[in-house]
């Protein structure tokens, strides 16, 4: 038997005609806020990943095969992903996009609190880098659930000519968590080496539980989306969302993941591998930190501008220049990476992230407009997810595996990188503008 879900009545009916309102600013707050503090715990793991495990749970191992195994950690979080959007998504489609967000923050919070805490390999063995999995995969499946919520709070509540502009606001909650992890991290490498593997790293994870607080009392006093609590009073469909989105929306979503992962190819060469590489090549660890978060700030902006530009021209054509202009400039991007100075790196990074967050822009209304109400938060979640999962969770191993079996060339990494870029035009292409249609009789 199932049941109907209560109907927020502090919820306006319907969306007005601007962003600009009480009610509206504290609703893109909540989800541009809660979306940061998000994504402050799972991309301050990557920096981590990038210059902290290897030193302290891959000591065993040689530094090649210390930094892929940290990396493949980093993957197991990404793995979890779409997981946590099927689980988190199919319970935001049944009682609600907020409450799913608000469990969803929480346990973000603790897991990050608990790697901060976790002994070294030296200190208990093979146990530590188990537990920094285990902590890991709960991280993805936290995150997995909580960007389709952060998104549809939005662009469920938006008018319909600023909805791609709502739903961006939880875009740029994660290169504005980014920005935070990647300072946190640079502030406590000005420690000496030997007090920044030991103790230092572990500050800026201990500090999530006082951001996730935060972010909680802020996240209860929004109110659940009107689209959802027009769902509510209707019959609910008996089919489980994640089976009506496999057999009904196939198309949508496989098309949706191979455009996504362009953004997350992006995201997992320049502020993941190329983090790896530039140090290991000399560049100063801080500097390149610091280059990191000021590419992070550049992309809040072009986020910001992408999402305005697809409610004026649409999400196609913005996203499509995204990704041309991405793929020819994806071997100038590596060739900077190679050049091992702080200032080749910074051009790469802030190069390649305003191009992400370009493309990043428009994704949010781009997949939600591809799926009705009733199953829209787990399709949204299911797609944007994947394509994390395919783009970030696995490129920094995968960037590793394929300069090896180059001999050390950066050539066979680019090509790789431009296929991944045609074929996101592709499936972009073959997708319906969603710009000018009603979110409510999408299916």
């Amino acid at each position: 038997m199932t049941t109907t879900a209560p109907v927020d009545t502090t919820t306006p009916a319907a969306p007005g005609d601007s962003l600009n309102t009480k009610h509206m600013r504290r609703i893109l707050a909540s989800s541009f806020i809660g979306s940061a503090i998000e994504y402050y715990d799972f991309l301050l793991y990557a920096t981590a990943a990038a210059i902290v495990f290897s030193q302290v749970f891959f000591t065993d191992l040689g530094p090649g095969m210390a930094a892929f195994a940290s990396f493949g950690t980093l993957a197991a979080g990404y793995v979890a992903r779409p997981l946590g959007g099927a689980l988190f998504g199919h319970f935001g489609d049944r009682i609600g996009r907020k409450k799913v967000l608000v469990l969803s923050m929480m346990l973000m919070g603790v897991a990050t609190t608990l790697i901060g805490l976790l002994p070294s390999t030296e200190q208990i063995g093979i146990a530590a880098p188990i537990l920094l999995i285990s902590l890991r995969v709960v991280q993805g499946l936290a995150v997995g659930g909580e960007w389709g919520g952060a998104m549809l709070m939005g662009l469920e509540h938006a008018p319909a000519k600023k909805r791609g502009f709502a739903a961006s606001f939880a875009n740029m909650g994660a290169p504005a968590g980014a920005l935070l992890a990647t300072l946190a991290v640079s502030l406590f490498t000005l420690l000496p080496d030997e007090q920044f593997f030991s103790w230092g790293w572990r500050v800026p994870f201990l500090v999530s539980i006082v951001l996730v607080s935060v972010g909680l009392v802020i996240r209860l006093k929004v109110a659940e989306t009107p689209l959802f609590q027009e769902l509510s009073t209707k019959a609910e469909s008996k089919k489980i969302p994640f089976t009506e989105v496999l057999t009904r929306y196939p198309r949508n979503l496989i098309l949706g993941i191979i455009a996504g992962t362009s953004v997350y190819t992006i995201a997992g060469m320049v502020t993941v591998w190329a983090v790896s590489y530039a140090v290991e090549a000399g560049a100063d660890k801080t500097g390149v930190l610091n280059a990191k978060a000021a590419a992070a700030f550049g992309m809040v902006i072009t986020t910001m501008i992408g999402a305005r530009l697809s409610d004026r021209f649409g999400r196609k054509p913005v996203m499509l220049t995204g990704v041309v202009a991405a793929a020819l400039c994806a071997f100038p991007i590596l060739w900077l990476v190679d050049s091992g100075t702080v200032v080749g790196f910074t051009v790469a990074v802030i190069l390649g992230q305003a191009l992400q967050g370009l493309i990043f822009g428009p994704f949010g209304a781009f997949t939600a407009e591809l799926f009705p109400t009733r199953v829209r938060y787990t399709g949204a979640s299911l797609a944007y997810q994947s394509a994390s999962t395919f783009g970030a969770g696995f490129t920094p191993a995968i960037a590793a595996g394929l300069v090896v079996a180059a001999g050390g060339s950066l050539s066979l990494l680019g090509g790789v990188w431009v296929l991944a870029f045609v074929a996101a035009a592709v499936a972009i292409v073959l997708t319906k503008e969603g710009r000018t249609r009603d979110l409510g009789e999408i299916g």
